[in-house]
């Protein structure tokens, strides 16, 4: 479904005809997706007749559009008490009612909307339906279920078959959701949104060269059709995700497409906002970082502006401003921190506490740094994945018990498509950070390598360096019976590849490291073993000076 809340306005009943040109004009406002042009229409409208029940309870609906909840149910509530359509104000207070979770008071509220209507009328189910799929946790199938019980009624309504076309692709079921636009546009045949749905199923399959010729139908027919050109952005930052060498030009049509979106709708706080979030998605910081003021000029109390702004510091490398900007949206009441808030937050403070070389992190920044992240992590586990190059960065630079910490959160999320790498690179950061000559083995640490390296092989099998590695772990753990085993893994695994494999310079060398290691460790048990794998060892490398010393000592 498309990001933004969208909702149909249907034809009014006929005792609204005095108005009904207005009210078209609104319906069209909101249907380009022009938010304030039509609240100044319905404004107007609500002012030369304040008992129009049903323009307060299409204003109220914009602004839940707008997440602006307070105004909205300001006007329902005063849309119920006029003396025409204000029943409709029921279904705008219902759906306040199911973003709380209130379900009973919300179906209560629809039974009233409904009592008494027509027999023929469905505008006010498609409505309730559009309540179940507008909030912010959507219940598809009870609008399906709405709405098919109100196409008994009336199967040929346009709007009803718009609204039962998103509810099927809101529930996932292509098909339905296919047959529902088809029948929409079909029977209203300027409904331009339906036959963009079209398109926007498509995109969902994939299928991006034929989405794109879909759009273009509907530019074809009306080239000044906003929402179609948002529609052409989302498919192209699709078709970058999916080709990354074509990315940035990619991007770029994207954006291009998303500024066109805008010059057709309006530049108001609110549509700046959703071209904020779709930078974001393109990943333009640079071009945020600007919008960002741009709209703390126009609104200078909007909380929600310093999130952008401090996603586009942090990005940019202005953690100072990112830093503050993220805590002033966070800790501003009523605003909802989601997870990506607090792991930028994180990874932000840890930057501060970066060295200008990048080889030291303070380890008060750093422990701050990660209480965000783990705050980020608890909210959405699969924030992990944006974890993982900044680890690999700290363990390029050697940085690796800072890696490990951040590699941490990643190893435990097995649906992270990180998953496979954060076990590698935490196990390798706990062992290098205790494989220094100056180091003091920390056992614990160690233990996580192995467990780390362990997971490894569950999730690939065929990552034989894993072996190696839980070897050379438990070395330094000085398990000598569990290192023996492990290396024996190793040459075991490599040696099934081939004499050609088992022949190359790099996996010989560790072939011999691990007969080295297993003969020591047999030197106080078991001489004769010892002496077969310094033998091993020489039959693959005569002048290996350790282990010819060795055997001179055994003899």
């Amino acid at each position: 479904m498309n990001k933004l809340k969208i909702f149909s306005v249907a034809l009014l009943a006929s005792a609204f005809a005095s108005q009904a040109q207005d009210i078209n004009q609104a319906k069209k406002a909101i249907d380009a997706e022009q938010f304030e042009s039509a609240k100044s229409i319905l404004k107007s409208i609500i002012k030369a007749k304040p008992s129009n029940g049903a323009a307060f309870f299409t204003l109220g609906n914009v602004y839940l559009t707008q997440s602006v909840e307070d105004s909205a149910k300001i006007y329902f509530q005063n849309g119920l008490n006029t003396s025409e359509g204000a029943k409709l104000n029921y279904i705008g207070l219902g759906q306040i009612d199911l973003d709380k979770n209130d379900v009973t008071g919300a179906k209560a509220k629809f039974d009233l909307a409904t009592k008494d209507i027509k027999k023929k009328d469905v505008q006010e189910y498609v409505y309730i339906a559009r309540a179940y799929m507008n909030v912010a946790k959507p219940d598809y199938k009870s609008a399906i279920a709405i709405l098919n019980q109100a196409a008994i009624k009336n199967s040929q309504d346009a709007q009803l078959q718009l609204a039962l076309g998103d509810a099927y692709y809101g529930d996932g079921k292509q098909n339905e959701a296919y047959v529902a636009y088809r029948s929409a546009f079909q029977t209203d045949n300027t409904l331009l949104r339906a036959k963009m749905q079209l398109g926007v199923l498509l995109k969902g399959a994939k299928s991006y060269d034929e989405a794109l010729k879909a759009y273009n139908e509907v530019i074809a027919i009306n080239p000044n059709y906003g929402p179609v050109y948002r529609e052409l952005a989302e498919t192209y930052y699709k078709i970058a995700r999916n080709k990354p060498s074509q990315a940035a030009a990619n991007y770029k049509t994207a954006i291009g497409y998303y500024d066109k979106y805008m010059s057709l709708t309006d530049y108001s706080i609110h549509s700046r906002m959703r071209r904020a979030d779709f930078l974001i998605l393109v990943e333009d910081y640079a071009a945020l970082e600007v919008e960002a003021n741009k709209m703390i000029e126009l609104d200078k109390v909007n909380p929600r502006i310093y999130r952008y702004l401090g996603y586009a510091a942090y990005k940019n490398g202005n953690v100072d401003v990112a830093i503050k900007s993220l805590e002033s949206f966070i800790n501003a009441p009523g605003n909802k921190a989601i997870a990506l808030d607090y792991l930028y937050l994180g990874l932000t403070k840890i930057k501060k506490g970066t060295s200008a070389d990048g080889l030291s992190i303070d380890p008060v920044a750093l422990n701050a740094g990660l209480v965000d992240i783990k705050k980020a992590v608890e909210m959405e586990p699969l924030a992990v994945q944006d974890l993982s190059e900044v680890g690999k960065k700290l363990f390029s630079q050697k940085l690796y018990k800072e890696a490990a910490s951040i590699f941490e959160f990643g190893s435990n999320v097995m649906d992270s498509k990180t998953y496979l790498d954060d076990n590698v690179y935490y196990g390798l950061s706990n062992y290098y950070a205790n494989n220094s000559k100056d180091a003091k083995p920390d056992v614990i640490a160690l233990q996580k390598a192995d467990a780390a390296f362990e997971k490894v092989l569950v999730a690939s099998p065929t990552y034989h360096e894993a072996y190696l590695y839980r070897a050379r772990t438990n070395r330094l753990l000085e398990k000598d019976d569990v290192m023996t085993k492990n290396y024996e893994e190793y040459v075991a695994k490599v040696t099934a590849l081939g004499a050609e494999e088992a022949a190359k310079p790099a996996v010989k060398a560790k072939i011999i490291e691990s007969y080295n290691n297993i003969a020591a460790s047999y030197a106080n048990t078991d001489k004769a073993k010892a002496m077969e794998y310094f033998k091993k060892t020489l039959a693959l490398d005569p002048a290996n000076a350790y282990a010819t010393e060795s055997l001179k000592t055994l003899k």
